[in-house]
């Protein structure tokens, strides 16, 4: 059973702005000292597994070994179930190096429009992975059904935020208030489960 983290430091194994805020805010009522791995002068390593889950652990993993403290990592991403799933593992792939979320939600109503789909049902997948020094480490998931919608909507949010409708809603998640954003998320549904086992309140 691992145990329960509470006044110490916590890494954010992530250099994305959006997902650090994000994920700072959804520990701000927490008795924990939160920075990124940027931060710390890491590198971000490759994200080579073949799901959201692998690629959590290899961030949480390699941050919590080279930062020696507990670390945090999120692996997240959009499937849209006309494209089989994509972007899905590769959804910040599909931005490029300039991380152009703009250009990469045109391309996928591209593709929808290429293959003539009327279906724009698509979700959120977050898988929170926690790692401490030892090695010890687990794996939560959070999951949110929506819609998408074109052309992007909304000044808030990040990534593809301003093409999702989630679902019993009619702003996309780039249209919501941030900190209403952050009760219904993907991120918080898999935030939610984390915390309930793991951290203590202040």
């Amino acid at each position: 059973m691992n145990k329960k983290i509470k006044d110490q430091q916590l890494i954010i194994a992530s250099h994305n702005k959006g997902k650090v805020k994000e994920i700072s805010d959804l520990l701000s009522e927490y008795s924990l000292r939160v920075s990124s791995s940027k931060d710390h002068g890491m590198v971000e390593p490759e994200e080579n597994g073949s799901s959201f889950e692998e690629n959590a652990l290899i961030k949480a993993l390699e941050t919590s070994r080279y930062c020696s403290l507990v670390a945090l990592s999120d692996d997240s991403g959009l499937c849209v179930n006309a494209l089989g799933g994509e972007p899905g593992i590769y959804s910040a792939r599909w931005a490029g190096p300039k991380k152009d979320f703009l250009k990469a939600s045109k391309d996928i109503e591209k593709k929808l429009t290429e293959f003539g789909s009327s279906d724009y049902s698509a979700y959120f997948i977050c898988a929170l992975a926690i790692c401490w020094p030892d090695g010890k480490n687990k794996v939560f998931e959070g999951r949110i059904n929506g819609t998408l919608t074109f052309p992007p909507r909304g000044k808030f949010g990040f990534g593809y935020d301003p093409i999702f409708i989630p679902e019993g809603h009619d702003k996309t998640f780039a249209e919501m208030d941030p900190t209403y954003k952050h009760k219904i998320s993907h991120r918080s549904k898999a935030f939610e489960l984390f915390s309930k086992e793991l951290l203590v309140e202040k």
